[in-house]
């Protein structure tokens, strides 16, 4: 059967990447109430670099991975490189399980990377191929709600397996169930999406991709748009990465119950999940720019309402806040990766953007670990509040609006 481009001609794959994307987001989601727990009370770690230095494992090898998944996918295709990223994720929650002391968990967030920058990426990119260029925003919207809403909801889930059984095995045996369906359903059911690449990019009529570091420089450097976007990916995750493994400690450090702090790790990414299916198709109707510049500003303000505040219910409309902001932000930076980049290099100009993007959970676990250390938890939030508003002002001055109907 001949590609056509569409949400609706491909809508069986398309939700079916939705579903898989779902999982991939389990994945994370297993770790963000318990692991930094775990580093406290069962191995004892004291510094909040120590205690931080799986969120820099794991960012460091995602930001690496999705460089080298883009451009694979160009290559080679997006299935074969969805299968890899599941089989390098099976032995994730394993090695979280059995783990005699903390390096292992650091292994583990390893081959947790390397998963979220194989599967994340190529299911996103599928799904921007199969739509097409009308409906970008929209596709990236769906692809993130569905993997940050499976993050809250694992969040949620294993920080209530935790109050009641304890930190560990039962809470990852979730994660294990996620990774063995993950992989059954992109062997199986998921189906090639380059024709779609191919059709797009003859209709287009545009010339063959460009050398590999060209499109590296261009996105990183040379297109101011593509390089405020890629600056305001990484700092989204740099305030994220602060939020995975500090603010655990932070609500715990306070006195609140388990299956409070779970309540609150979990808010934050679950009305970024929902928000984001209104806010991605919202920005193909009023355009990237605005959204991406409010959300960044909005974030910045709920991190430091966190930072000032000392209340459950205070924290929780902060994280509904922080979850909004980042629901702006989020598929808006890949949408508009996407506008400027054509067919035959936008593999590689996400895996780019991504790359830059997700070397904030290091930047972010590490500028939030060294400050916590040296000045306390609230004073590393507030500087992650500074910096995330100081990004918004980079987009507003540099990045030009990329919707191609404006």
């Amino acid at each position: 059967m001949s590609p056509v481009l569409g949400l609706r001609a491909n809508a069986r794959q398309f939700a079916l990447l939705i579903v898989v994307n779902a999982l991939v987001g389990g994945m994370v989601g297993q770790e963000r109430t318990v692991v930094p727990l775990l580093g406290s009370d069962v191995f004892a770690l004291t510094g909040f670099v120590s205690a931080l230095t799986f969120i820099v494992a794991f960012g460091i090898t995602k930001a690496f991975t999705n460089l080298a998944a883009g451009a694979l996918a160009d290559r080679y295709g997006r299935k074969p490189v969805l299968v890899a990223g599941w089989l390098v994720g099976l032995p994730v929650p394993l090695m979280i399980i059995l783990a005699p002391d903390w390096s292992w968990v650091i292994a583990a967030n390893v081959l947790l990377g390397i998963n979220q920058g194989l599967t994340w990426s190529t299911t996103v990119i599928m799904k921007i191929d199969l739509v097409g260029p009308v409906r970008r925003g929209l596709a990236t919207g769906l692809n993130e709600a569905a993997g940050y809403g499976a993050v809250a909801l694992t969040a949620l889930a294993t920080g209530w397996i935790a109050e009641r059984y304890g930190l560990r095995p039962e809470p990852f045996l979730l994660g294990l169930a996620y990774a063995v369906l993950g992989l059954g359903a992109s062997v199986l059911l998921v189906r090639e999406t380059r024709g779609h690449v191919e059709l797009e990019q003859r209709m287009l009529d545009r010339p063959d991709a460009p050398p590999w570091r060209d499109v590296f420089w261009r996105t990183t450097l040379r297109d101011a748009s593509l390089s405020a976007a890629s600056q305001a990916g990484l700092v989204n995750n740099l305030n994220d990465g602060m939020a995975w493994g500090l603010l655990p400690l932070y609500y715990a450090s306070a006195g609140l119950p388990i299956g409070e702090i779970g309540i609150l790790a979990a808010a934050y990414p679950a009305v970024w999940a929902i928000a984001q299916i209104a806010t991605g198709g919202l920005s193909d109707r009023v355009g990237r720019k605005p959204l991406i510049v409010g959300g960044m500003l909005l974030q910045a303000g709920a991190i430091a309402t966190i930072a000032l505040g000392s209340t459950f219910t205070i924290w929780l409309v902060a994280a509904a806040a922080l979850g909004l902001g980042t629901a702006m932000v989020y598929p808006t930076l890949l949408a508009a990766v996407a506008d400027v980049a054509d067919p035959a290099w936008r593999g590689s100009a996400i895996g780019v953007y991504r790359l830059w993007r997700d070397l904030g959970f290091a930047v972010g676990a590490l500028v939030a670990g060294v400050i916590a250390d040296r000045l306390g938890m609230p004073a590393a939030i507030v500087a992650v509040s500074a910096l995330t508003a100081a990004s918004g002002v980079v987009v507003l001055v540099r990045m030009r609006e990329t919707l191609p109907s404006r």
